[in-house]
């Protein structure tokens, strides 16, 4: 048996600690921006299994894949270090760690007979939930109403709000969707066939696996069975969580007994999402005198100069758990506010500061540029572009939305789950010579039969179909068998797809096929079809990039970044494009008290990624694309509100307009002229 080392847990300060080796009772741990979270809550696990919890019990909720892979990586470490374990000895795993979507379809798929669900349900990503919800609303006659009806992407938005707020509809088309409001009784029928739909294919949607999970948990008995098979639930960025995910916890730890959440009300940023700060801000109410509350305000990761200014616009949050950060970190450079002229000026002055940054030292990964909305990077980009400075950007188009990668996605949940009419009715197509008529035909006959894939092969495809039909039915038939092996299986659909792709995208079908090549790769990790589909779905690959120049000759790449994605990371240097009024905050996000205050948390956010060197650009001009018939315009902007006077003393100010980013400077008027008058006169 291993000798225990003396203190695994002793880089931990005073209040990590504390968190680590709190009891049973409900915990509450405010971890600000940058001081050890993930380390403490890795630590708490390890001492959990280190006094007997059994590893299989412990159920670890966090908001992305990789962020429960990194929790198991440093709770491991710590396991290894504390039973001082071989370097070949493989840790305790930790089977229920990931994301509250991945482990409700672990839930529901193990319960699915008991709860009327198919065992065999597929999982439709955003983008297919927006088909299915168009294709619900063209039946029902409103894509042809003489008046204005929602279009399928704010149908499902609606939707989606309303389940994860746990909103009545009326509530949710006053509060943020008013356009809407009339359609109240038609977006009803339509939220009943949506739903209809989806169980006729056995299809979840996102919302789906935490409104389903949450209904299980209304049942007493299972709710008692599943509260009883974990013993302790961590969950990571606890102030991300809504309503549904709430009553989810709820109903697991009804008591708080065994409950640690994990988060900081500071950085709550999500609300677009239907995410409540409300759950963190309330909690020890929740569950009462038993909650402990402790506040991690030691900061490893940013200098004292950008944490004064960081603390000065967080402390005029209008409601918040109080804390303030400190650090010992050296570094007295203080953050910028550079003033510029209009957009063209902040990308030049952008690219010109992160050259200048790599001539000190600091490398391009190294520096990040973070914005509220992607479209706010598109100047910079041209400018970074035109310099080939290379850069990877997060935020913006994401692998799955490309064309090629739906399509084999698409032959992959055809063969998962028959009864996809979404797939099917893509995959038919993507035959030379079926059309939607062909295709819905063929879908029609699959739902009416009792074998769907013998409907399949008995299918009589149109004439110009005949030739290239026989091997789709092939190919469906080699994935449906129970021998079909993963994830060799892509290798056939993708000669299968080959000439479909040479055929549809023939200019960059080599680019294209490269994405596949990656797609596969992605699918040898994943040990079955069913988990490949379930967790690409539920944690897509978030990045794209765009190379100034031929790709992969340079290995150093700036960052850039919406501020959403760009929360949980850090760098040496971090730029923040538009901090004026009408960008931060946001002119559609400021409604309301509770939008505005949003918008705040989001600049905290961006400010806190920030190690060394920080800073705020404001152009005083911008170009903006309205919606009204006023066409597009350009826009004098101000300095955004969260930056008054008093903070805006804790910054050092630069640019080539002027000292002071408070309000334009106008050109004087320039004279009238009748050129109309010159011309005439030209010929007198």
């Amino acid at each position: 048996m291993p000798t225990p080392a003396a203190d695994p847990f002793e880089t931990l300060n005073p209040q990590q600690r504390a968190a680590v080796e709190h009891g049973d009772e409900p915990l509450l741990v405010i971890a600000g921006a940058g001081s050890g979270k993930t380390l403490t809550l890795a630590a708490r696990v390890a001492q959990l299994v280190l006094k007997g919890a059994d590893p299989q019990r412990l159920m670890l909720l966090t908001f992305s894949r990789r962020a429960a892979i990194e929790m198991q990586r440093r709770t491991g470490r710590l396991l290894h270090q504390a039973l001082r374990l071989r370097a070949t000895h493989a840790a305790p795993a930790l089977p229920w760690a990931g994301t509250f979507h991945s482990l409700g379809a672990r839930l529901l798929r193990e319960h699915a007979t008991q709860i009327g669900l198919s065992e065999h349900f597929t999982i439709a990503d955003r983008a297919d939930s927006e088909d299915l919800i168009g294709l619900v609303r063209q039946e029902l006659g409103f894509a042809a109403a003489r008046e204005r009806f929602p279009l399928k992407s704010t149908c499902l938005g609606i939707y989606s709000r309303c389940v994860n707020a746990q909103a009545p509809l009326a509530e949710v088309l006053s509060e943020h969707f008013p356009w809407c409001a009339a359609w109240g009784p038609e977006l009803k029928r339509l939220f009943r066939g949506y739903v209809a739909a989806k169980q006729q294919q056995h299809t979840l949607d996102y919302d789906d696996l935490l409104l389903a999970w949450q209904q299980l948990m209304q049942e007493p008995v299972l709710a008692r069975t599943l509260g009883a098979r974990f013993d302790h639930v961590l969950v990571d960025e606890y102030q991300d969580t809504n309503r549904l995910q709430a009553a989810i916890l709820q109903g697991l730890k009804p008591d708080g007994r065994g409950l640690t959440v994990v988060g900081d009300d500071a950085q709550a940023i999500y609300g677009f999402r239907a995410a409540e700060v409300r759950n963190i801000l309330d909690f020890p109410r929740q569950f009462g005198a038993a909650t402990r509350v402790i506040a991690l305000e030691r900061n490893y990761r940013s200098t004292a100069a950008i944490l004064d200014a960081s603390n000065a616009v967080i402390a005029l949050a209008a409601e918040r758990h109080a804390k303030t950060l400190w650090t010992d970190r050296a570094g007295h450079a203080r953050p910028l506010l550079v003033t510029v002229e209009d957009e063209a000026a902040q990308a030049a002055w952008v690219a010109d500061r992160v050259l200048e940054q790599r001539e000190a030292g600091i490398a391009l990964t190294a520096q990040a540029v973070l914005f509220r909305t992607s479209h706010h990077s598109a100047p910079l980009e041209l400018e970074l572009t035109r310099r080939r400075i290379p850069f990877v950007k997060f935020g913006g188009l994401k692998f799955l939305e490309a064309a090629h990668i739906k399509d084999v996605l698409a032959v992959l949940r055809w063969a998962e789950n028959p009864k996809s009419r979404l797939a099917g009715f893509r995959v038919a197509q993507l035959v030379p010579g079926i059309g939607p008529a062909a295709a819905r035909r063929l879908l029609d006959a699959m739902d009416a039969a009792v074998d769907p894939l013998r409907a399949l092969q008995g299918f009589e495809p149109p004439a110009a179909a005949r030739d290239d039909w026989p091997a789709l039915v092939t190919l469906i038939g080699s994935l449906r068998r129970e021998d079909s092996p993963w994830p060799a299986e892509l290798d056939a659909v993708q000669r299968w797809y080959q000439p479909q792709l040479e055929r549809l995208h023939p200019d960059d079908a080599g680019l294209r096929r490269a994405d596949l090549d990656q797609l596969q790769r992605l699918a040898a990790g994943h040990p079955r079809r069913e988990r490949f589909l379930t967790e690409l779905t539920l944690d897509p690959p978030q990045a794209t990039s765009d190379e100034a120049g031929p790709p992969h000759l340079d290995e150093d790449y700036l960052i850039l970044s919406t501020i959403h994605s760009a929360k949980g990371q850090e760098w040496s240097a971090v730029t923040v494009l538009n901090v004026v009024d009408g960008c931060i905050p946001a002119d559609m996000a400021t409604g309301d008290a509770a939008q505005i205050e949003e918008e705040r948390r989001l600049l905290y956010v961006a400010m806190t990624r920030a190690k060394y060197q920080l800073a705020l650009v404001v152009p005083q001009r911008f170009y903006v694309t309205q919606q009204a018939r006023r066409g597009d315009r350009h826009l004098y902007a101000g300095l955004t509100r969260f930056i008054p006077p008093a903070v805006a003393d804790l910054f050092d100010r630069c640019g080539p307009v002027g000292a002071e980013p408070t309000a334009p400077v106008l050109a004087p008027a320039a004279p009238r002229i009748d050129i109309g008058e010159r011309l005439r006169a030209a010929w007198d």
